[in-house]
């Protein structure tokens, strides 16, 4: 690293604040800058961004569109207070509409937000106080957001608010019913029914969930949850709120993960992909009936930066790009390509227990044993292996997203197959040293199991 890269590097270190980390290890690489599925850092090495930075890269970096209505907008209007009305604010609000099939957006400055704002219009349209959300879920890191989390990052902060109720998720290869997909009644929603009735029905205002789980595992459900949460909702005059910060707006092939199920939820919340992150915006997209509560009585909420005109432009120009780029379509066809390296991993190696995916938003879980799926690393930890993944990863310059015993691949939704390919080529390399790991580690313990291959 060159002493300008040095000199970066500990500035940050020394003056700032790195998220979900002791300070005292942090290591940041110093992004110098970037085009398309690529990042250069400080010593000019290209990366690969297999996560999309946060998940949120979606039409990539720099992609000239987006600079170009970004400084459009700053030439015209850099900043508007949250009471005046603005085109590219009117503009968005209208889209969001047509393609969530919704009514009214408020604005905010990301998914946490967002997520703050629906729980709270959420209880005062139903004047109930009740949220039910899953354990394997993240909703944000404000308070309320985070105690809504299932995730264990909340753990330190709790107790949070009241009134959040949680229930199980559609883990289908770790069914927290003992079933199995093709056989089950969808325990995981007829139990919700039971919470429902034992907390009062009376009492809860919404369930909270996120179309398809990101940071918790990626979990897609199966094709009829989503009908049967949204007729259990209706039955008990619960609002469906449906979080779409990571899963909406492409990443899966939609605009919205939920569209793939054939269903409309009372709020939507974004933030993520509605900008490809080029301009801190999230949002909450309500209903009809929620918007036109809100006709007649106080919205309780305000945020300086609610509206704010360069980030609407941004967000316009980032829908705009995916459907004058088909962006769609090239998630539904890379996507396919994904799809079948990612089968093909799970029977070739020993460490990959299972693959999930939707569109460019996937996952491989990996485990020590595929017959009884003990995973690679516990809940809420890490191990050897995934450490010796991570850094094969970071060796070949493949920026990816790892966590537990869980690796993500979410690229940028332009990726290309060749540099699609160029990644999962890595990623099996990866995984032959995991496989490496554990055979040398059942040698070194013979009374263990070796995984079945």
């Amino acid at each position: 690293m060159d002493a300008k890269s040095l000199k970066v590097v500990q500035e940050n270190r020394d003056y700032t604040m790195f998220s979900w980390s002791v300070q005292g290890a942090s290591n940041p690489i110093h992004m110098k800058c970037g085009q398309g599925v690529w990042f250069w850092d400080g010593d000019d090495q290209r990366w690969l961004d297999f996560s999309s930075q946060l998940i949120n890269l979606n039409v990539g970096h720099q992609h000239p569109k987006m600079l170009e209505a970004i400084k459009k907008q700053v030439d015209e209007l850099c900043f508007a207070g949250p009471s005046f009305a603005t085109e590219p604010r009117g503009t968005l609000g209208k889209k969001l509409s047509e393609v969530t099939g919704l009514a009214k957006t408020f604005f905010t400055l990301g998914g946490s937000e967002a997520n703050e704002n629906a729980i709270k219009m959420a209880r005062l349209v139903t004047g109930r106080d009740k949220i039910i959300t899953r354990y394997r879920s993240y909703h944000g890191a404000t308070m309320g957001s985070m105690t809504a989390s299932g995730d264990p990052r909340r753990w330190p902060v709790e107790p949070g608010i009241p009134g959040i109720v949680r229930v199980f998720d559609p883990y289908c290869y770790r069914c927290p019913f003992g079933q199995k997909v093709e056989t089950c009644h969808r325990e995981c929603v007829s139990h919700i029914e039971e919470v429902i009735q034992m907390e009062g029905p009376n009492s809860i205002a919404a369930i909270m969930v996120e179309g398809i789980t990101g940071s918790n595992g990626l979990l897609v459900p199966p094709d009829d949850y989503y009908p049967k949460l949204r007729a259990l909702c209706d039955k008990y005059g619960i609002l469906l709120i449906d979080d779409e910060v990571m899963a909406g707006f492409g990443r899966t092939g939609k605009w919205l993960a939920t569209q793939h199920f054939g269903i409309k939820p009372d709020i939507v919340t974004c933030a993520k992909g509605l900008t490809s992150g080029y301009m801190p915006l999230g949002a909450v997209i309500v209903s009809d009936k929620i918007a036109n509560y809100f006709e007649t009585n106080m919205l309780w909420g305000g945020l300086t930066y609610s509206g704010h005109p360069v980030c609407c432009a941004a967000a316009v120009a980032n829908l705009r790009i995916y459907e004058e780029e088909k962006i769609f379509e090239n998630v539904e066809k890379q996507g396919r390509y994904l799809a079948s390296r990612l089968e093909a991993m799970k029977r070739k190696y020993a460490c990959v227990g299972d693959v999930r995916y939707k569109g460019m938003f996937s996952v491989l879980e990996l485990v020590k044993d595929k017959s009884t799926r003990e995973p690679l690393a516990p809940f809420n930890g890490t191990s050897p292996e995934m450490g010796k993944l991570a850094a094969h990863l970071k060796s070949k310059h493949l920026y990816a997203f790892s966590r537990f015993n869980m690796l993500w691949v979410c690229p940028p939704l332009v990726i290309n197959e060749e540099e699609l390919r160029h990644g999962l080529d890595i990623v099996e390399e990866g995984l032959q040293v995991v496989d490496a790991a554990m055979v040398k580690a059942s040698v070194a313990q013979p009374g263990e199991p070796v995984a079945a291959r």
